[in-house]
């Protein structure tokens, strides 16, 4: 009997050691909100790995990115699970630092299928390299208080017409309520820029690498003249996102529209403007015009010490309908996956926007939404063209020399 009880001792302990080395943490890497989508579901996870520990590491979205570039660049301090927003994927996936999850043991090509087709055209490197699974897309939407165009007796058909009616209805809603019609011109620039590409075309460069910033591009031209015009007729508050004063903007109604992906509305009423409950209405972007705007992504770094779980991991959060509600439900993070777009949530009301049926408006967007080349050099076009036009809105900059301005210094720095 000694000895069964000395046996059953000693398997325990091994049986104990064995399962103590199956243990593995995995970090990932987030930013707000993703990391709030990722804390949801951690208790799911758990259940269905406990011996796989989560290890969340949040930064605010540029410290992030600046963090993540750094460790790509030097090999330290890389996760094994790396969150990128859509404005960094051209430019890390041209860093050769992630995984290419086209490649075994991946093969994530049978999974494309299963998403949203811009955004799997939104992780394709030139080479055609997949580094990163979407996990939630930004289809463009045009937010507005309904309460101001009330007071201002302005019919919202106004507001998505033209581009022209817009700002005629931006003069109304000025003189008659005092609210401006937009946060900043630059918004402005944003949608125009990105809606009505052509095939073949991002929004900086083609798919041969060509520069389509100009003076003589008309998509550019028009962006900057209806910026200018928003400015030179003090339609907009001259205030930038993310500041306290966007926020004290929403919260007062000093703004009458906003420019978006439809996950702001989940910061609205999470933390924006949480007691404006009812008052927004959306809209689609102006003029028919359908636009990506926002979006993250999961990528594996090439030097990350546990790619299996980390693999299971993106599924898991990428590849679950379950957890995609979750996400939406909790910060409105709008599903990548097909078929959570198609659960009966989206026909129901959102609460927030006076239940309207917005989600509908936006899976339709998202599924008219054209796909759209990432080109690495993308952030650094962004970077120059925002800064011309800039100088266009405050230093009174001539339109065409601000563009001829703007493409000599990109092709420079792309050189």
């Amino acid at each position: 009997m000694k000895k069964i009880a000395m046996f059953a001792l000693v398997s325990a302990l091994l049986a104990g050691t064995a399962h103590a080395q199956d243990k593995v943490t995995i970090t990932v890497a987030a930013f707000p909100s993703l990391d709030t989508s990722i804390k949801a579901v951690l208790p799911a996870w758990n259940k269905l790995h406990p011996n796989i520990t989560i290890k969340l590491v949040a930064q605010e979205f540029a410290d992030h990115h600046n963090a993540m570039t750094t460790a790509l660049a030097t090999g330290q301090g890389l996760p094994d699970v790396m969150a990128v927003e859509i404005g960094y994927v051209g430019k890390f996936a041209e860093g050769k630092g992630l995984e290419d999850l086209n490649k075994a043991p991946y093969n994530a090509e049978q999974y494309k299928k299963l998403f949203t087709p811009f955004t799997v055209a939104q992780a394709t490197s030139a080479d055609k390299r997949f580094i990163a699974m979407p996990t939630d897309i930004g289809p463009g939407t045009l937010l507005y208080r309904k309460d101001v165009l009330d007071k201002a007796g302005v019919d919202p058909a106004q507001l998505n017409k033209s581009w022209e009616s817009y700002l005629a209805a931006g003069k109304v809603i000025k003189a008659k309520t005092g609210a401006s019609l937009i946060n900043t011109a630059q918004s402005i620039y944003g949608v125009v820029s990105r809606t009505n590409l052509k095939a073949g075309e991002g929004i900086y460069f083609d798919s041969k690498n060509n520069l389509l910033v100009g003076p003589d591009n008309a998509r550019f031209l028009r962006a900057f003249t209806l910026a200018k015009q928003v400015r030179t007729e003090g339609l907009d508050a001259k205030i930038g996102e993310w500041s306290n004063e966007w926020y004290d903007a929403f919260k007062k109604g000093t703004v009458a529209s906003q420019f978006s992906g439809a996950w702001l509305t989940g910061s609205l009423e999470s933390y924006m403007a949480p007691d404006t409950k009812g008052l927004w209405r959306v809209e689609n972007l102006p003029e028919g015009g359908y636009a990506s705007w926002g979006g993250s992504f999961y990528a594996i770094p090439t030097a990350a010490k546990n790619k299996q779980w980390a693999w299971e991991f993106i599924k898991f959060m990428t590849m679950d309908k379950s957890q995609q509600l979750a996400a939406f439900t909790i910060n409105g993070a709008f599903p990548a996956l097909l078929t959570a777009q198609n659960d009966n949530i989206f026909s129901q009301g959102v609460p927030f926007l006076g239940n309207q049926k917005a989600r509908v408006l936006w899976r339709d967007a998202a599924r008219k939404t054209q796909p759209i080349d990432v080109n690495k050099y993308d952030s650094v076009a962004d970077q120059i063209v925002n800064t011309e036009l800039t100088n266009v809105l405050e230093q009174g900059k001539d339109i065409k020399q601000a563009l001829t301005d703007a493409r000599t210094q990109i092709l420079r720095r792309a050189r």
